[in-house]
């Protein structure tokens, strides 16, 4: 009886093989199989054929990773990559600069819709009555231009550059095309920068481009100021708003992206004069100026924010809404403490914007447990949403609107914007309307 011959044996780290890609998953990977196990292909688009390097695997060789180093047969999506520094082995940062824009845009919500059904059993088709786009943000220029805040790697030379994938190797380049030009216009990647480790380059939307060689101490870094669109007011004209923030703090890094989000979620929650409303994961105060100005002087809004530096800014932000307070405090405790049985507190709008891996089960629940008319969640990372979205849902929840927003163009990432209301009472948490404190 003939023996059945084996397959082909698991490659190792630096062998090539022939790969086939099927569909596109979280992360910017094409997703293929090679000797029973699951690959994930960067710089590839479904539907390619391709010679890939294998550069890794995931925890007991569950998986791999690979690279797609040569391209046998292309989709018709995709473009030669505008940057002579993307591509496998170069930057990591830009791993989508081979897909047409539109294609790129297309992908990523595919992926939205992918992690909202498979983590919190969500159609969004079904859901929102119509297929979910992720759309372009005012402010870059066909995907490049739109970066204000690099931090450039530097080397044992004293070349400045950007890192390559999953490694601290730095690739001396003159130019990121998806920067700001008022980032190259500093002139940082035309000369050497000995005894420093990095510099952190800020093009704030007032004001001239700031460099900070690194390490630095927070002396040492400066405030910069971000005027935000926060609406119109009476006369229809723009509500400009300035914002201090700290050079290297956290802020939107596309230049449409803040003044969109705001927009977005105030369109979402609504917030009426009167109401209260909770900020958390604050920052400087983005959101919290935004609801403070919709819910007047006789409403009430609180942010809570555990970074020292983004609440002295947000403080100071903040300043011209007396009804407005912000709370240095970690976001679970400070909500444990709001959502205790007994004190009484109710809010009727919270916002969220949680750092990339979301809010978590125990926030999620001290939210629902202040009986909040609307929540909206600002996410970084689908994978997140996906989960907390399944919290949500498990207490009486649904989501009713999510923007999907290309805030950060030629790469993997995507920003959404989900507004959930409660929809059934559930042993108490998510009763439906506005609660009185």
């Amino acid at each position: 009886m003939p023996t059945e011959s084996p397959g082909p044996a698991a490659p190792e780290v630096g062998d090539r093989v022939e790969l086939s890609i099927g569909r596109w998953a979280h992360g910017g990977h094409g997703v293929a199989r090679y000797a029973g196990r699951v690959v994930f292909v960067r710089h590839t688009l479904p539907g390619e054929r391709v010679v890939a390097e294998v550069t890794g695997s995931g925890k007991g060789g569950r998986f791999l990773r690979a690279d797609a180093v040569h391209v046998l047969q292309a989709a018709p999506e995709r473009v030669p990559p505008p940057c002579p520094w993307s591509g496998p082995g170069r930057c990591g940062g830009c791993d989508l600069q081979h897909v047409d824009l539109a294609a790129q845009r297309r992908l990523k919500a595919g992926v939205v819709a992918e992690q909202l059904s498979r983590l919190a059993g969500v159609d969004l088709a079904v859901q929102l009555g119509e297929e979910v786009v992720c759309e372009p943000v005012p402010g870059d220029e066909d995907g490049l231009g739109w970066r204000t805040r690099v931090e450039f790697a530097v080397d044992e030379d004293g070349r400045p550059g950007l890192r390559r994938h999953r490694s601290r190797e730095v690739v001396p380049v003159d130019d990121c095309l998806i920067a700001d030009r008022r980032v190259i216009g500093t002139g940082v990647l035309g000369r050497r920068h000995p005894d420093v480790e990095a510099l952190d380059v800020i093009a704030p939307g007032a004001g001239p481009a700031v460099v900070v060689p690194l390490p630095a101490r927070d002396s040492q870094v400066p405030t910069v100021v971000e005027p935000v669109e926060l609406g119109r007011d009476g006369d229809g004209d723009p509500d400009i708003v300035e914002f201090g923030v700290a050079a290297r703090g956290f802020w939107q890094v596309h230049p449409g992206a803040a003044a969109t989000f705001v927009a977005t979620v105030l369109a979402g929650l609504d917030p009426q004069p009167g109401e209260s409303a909770l900020d958390l994961y604050a920052g400087v105060g983005l959101f919290a100026a935004a609801l403070a100005e919709r819910v007047g002087p006789t409403g009430e809004v609180v942010a809570v924010e555990s970074d020292p530096v983004a609440v002295q800014h947000g403080q100071d932000n903040l300043r011209h809404w007396p009804h407005a307070e912000l709370r240095r405090d970690r976001v679970d405790r400070a909500v444990r403490v709001m959502s205790r049985q007994g004190t009484g507190e109710r809010w009727d709008l919270v916002v969220l914007d949680p750092p990339r891996i979301g809010a978590g089960r125990r926030v999620v629940e001290g939210v629902v447990a202040l009986g909040p008319r609307a929540v909206a969640y600002v996410a970084c990372d689908p994978a997140a949403l996906g989960r907390d979205t399944a919290y949500l849902v498990g207490l009486g929840w649904a989501l009713t609107r999510l923007r999907v927003l290309d805030a950060f163009p030629m790469t993997h990432h995507v920003e959404c914007v989900a507004v959930f209301e409660p929809v059934r009472q559930t042993g108490g948490l998510g009763a439906p309307g506005a609660r009185p404190r």
